[in-house]
């Protein structure tokens, strides 16, 4: 049993090295086989190209784990929830979220009996 989980870890290195090596060696053909002929940047290297890699990683892809995506059974679990609800109980749950999150695009959100908004 040991020995499954050595090869295991071990084609895992090699499957990652290799994969880094791959999409290193794709970004910097791509980048120096576009980018240098449209926007007259300078041609890049193998480690700049990892380099590239890593940065739009944690740019745009992050690392690891599993993204939440919303669980369908609580996404049914909350509806249902929110149909059993009265008004004004949706209202206080409205209003609740709106205190915690702020309101529309991240803003805080203000009542009309808050003396200290500025107009």
């Amino acid at each position: 049993m040991k020995k499954f989980w050595i090869k295991k870890a071990l084609m895992m290195i090699v499957f990652v090295a290799a994969a880094t090596f791959l999409f290193g060696g794709v970004v910097m053909w791509l980048w120096n086989a576009i980018l240098p002929a449209v926007l007259g940047v300078k041609a890049i290297s193998f480690i700049q190209a990892l380099g590239i890699l890593v940065l739009s990683k944690i740019l745009f892809g992050g690392f690891g784990g599993r993204r939440w995506r919303g669980n369908p059974e609580w996404k049914q679990k909350m509806k249902q929830r929110w149909e059993t609800m009265s008004p004004e109980e949706k209202e206080n749950f409205k209003s609740e979220w709106k205190n915690r999150c702020g309101g529309r695009w991240g803003m805080p959100s203000h009542s009309k009996t808050d003396t200290n908004v500025m107009p």
